[in-house]
């Protein structure tokens, strides 16, 4: 009947020890859903995605710089490179299940402003090395505050949506690495008009200007960032009763308490390790290896450092549309692996014809499909794997261990691709290929 009032005794507020009223649930039909979802995406969406552009951007922009005269200005040789570029990820890495935890334990607003503002500090502190080892500190600290963004953002949007909710989400949230991968390209090329300004070189402005842009940001996300349903102001009563029923009813009689034996659950579920193997390989190793690289091996097919800063843009586009997509039918069909699948061909199509052929356009062409493949690997796989995770603490400790499990591919990825390779990069081409098959 249209007027009997349906209701539940109690509602566990995620993130929170206290318990909510009785809370109605009529009126909340398809449409009063739809419309409740779309609120929360506008309110918790494009922030999140903002951060972590800046963060993939302030991690990634290495690979602009070099192009820029960064190992002649700071006399690298050898490996040294990539030795820069490996460091960041063992304190990434360990900085992970540690700051989940710290994220629960105090709240996303200032947990999250309080890593962000830092991760800032380093990049601009990076502007100013002189040498190998300045270098190096400086991305040992750049790993430390940014390791707990994503699996903290990840495991902050299961705190607001249903399982077969997230994996689209958590799609939006990760493209802003594709777009960060685009403007990248962009903000790098303008950038390097700045050479010699107040003499500094063009890649100390990259790491200066894209700090400072990350530290402007971080003076807003304690404003910006919602903390959990049953404190968020933007939704009235009603609503944030609903999102608590939604996720309550979503997760059953999980608990949501701070007690340290879930971390151990968490650690003790093979399945997670499974996933973590997933992400390593066709994952971030990938992911990181194109980001880091990508405008060396366009350089290398002939084209000038300018031109390919711009060039790396299409990729990254295309890859971008195809993550929001793919995580978008993998939510209404509530199936991840025949898409994983898919996509991993798609990448070994892209790697496949940067190692077969010489010509610039098939190279080309190469890296386009390799960016389709392999970005939408990274939602397609976190929302899988979160979705059959109980309990938040455990829940956001085992995402942090798949987060940790794929970034110890970065380690690999900062020795794919080894200058003397160049230019065609066959062996780590190939490298890549064995990985994501």
């Amino acid at each position: 009947m249209a007027d009997e009032k349906k209701t539940e005794k109690t509602v566990v507020a995620p993130g929170s020890d206290t318990v909510s009223e009785d809370v109605e649930t009529q009126g909340w039909d398809a449409a009063a859903t739809k419309k409740l979802l779309r609120k929360l995406d506008w309110h918790i969406i494009p922030f999140m995605s903002l951060i972590y552009l800046l963060c993939f951007l302030d991690r990634t922009n290495i690979g602009n710089a070099r192009l820029d005269h960064l190992e002649q200005d700071l006399k690298l040789h050898g490996l040294q490179y990539n030795d820069c570029l490996a460091i960041l990820f063992p304190f990434y890495i360990a900085a992970e299940i540690p700051s989940n935890i710290m994220m629960k334990r105090t709240r996303p607003s200032i947990w999250l402003t309080f890593i962000m503002f830092f991760w800032s500090a380093c990049m601009i502190g990076q502007g100013f090395v002189k040498n190998y080892s300045g270098l190096m500190a400086t991305r040992v600290f750049l790993g430390v505050f940014e390791g707990g963004l994503f699996p903290g953002v990840n495991y902050y949007i299961t705190q607001w949506y249903a399982r077969n909710e997230c994996g689209f989400r958590m799609a939006l949230f990760f493209s802003a690495a594709t777009l960060a991968g685009a403007f990248g390209g962009i903000l790098a090329r303008g950038i390097a008009e700045m050479d010699g300004v107040a003499g500094i070189a063009a890649w100390s402005w990259i790491f200066i200007l894209e700090g400072l842009l990350s530290i402007v940001v971080s003076m807003a996300a304690y404003w910006c960032i919602y903390d959990y349903p049953a404190t968020a102001t933007f939704l009235n009563t009603a609503e944030r009763n609903e999102v608590q029923r939604r996720l309550q009813a979503d997760h059953g009689h999980l608990s949501n308490d701070f007690d340290m034996k879930y971390v151990w659950q968490a650690l003790r579920d093979w399945k997670i390790y499974i996933h973590c193997l997933i992400f390593c390989m066709a994952g971030f190793c990938p992911i990181y290896s194109f980001a880091l690289f990508l405008p060396t091996i366009i350089k290398n097919m002939g084209y000038t450092a300018n031109n390919a800063q711009l060039m790396s843009v299409p990729p990254y586009v295309c890859a971008c549309a195809f993550t929001i997509g793919a995580s978008w039918f993998a939510d209404r069909v509530k199936k991840r692996g025949i898409f994983l699948m898919a996509f991993q061909l798609v990448a070994i199509l892209g790697f496949g014809m940067l190692a077969g052929s010489g010509k610039a356009s098939v190279q080309y062409t190469g890296t386009v499909f390799a960016a389709i493949g392999i970005y939408p690997q990274i939602p397609l796989s976190m929302a899988w794997n979160s979705g059959n995770i109980g309990g938040s603490l455990k829940r956001g400790t085992g995402i942090a261990m798949q987060v940790m499990g794929g970034n110890c591919g970065g380690i690999i990825a900062s020795y794919v691709y080894l200058t003397r390779d160049a230019p065609r990069f066959i062996t780590g081409h190939s490298i890549l290929i064995g990985f994501v098959r």
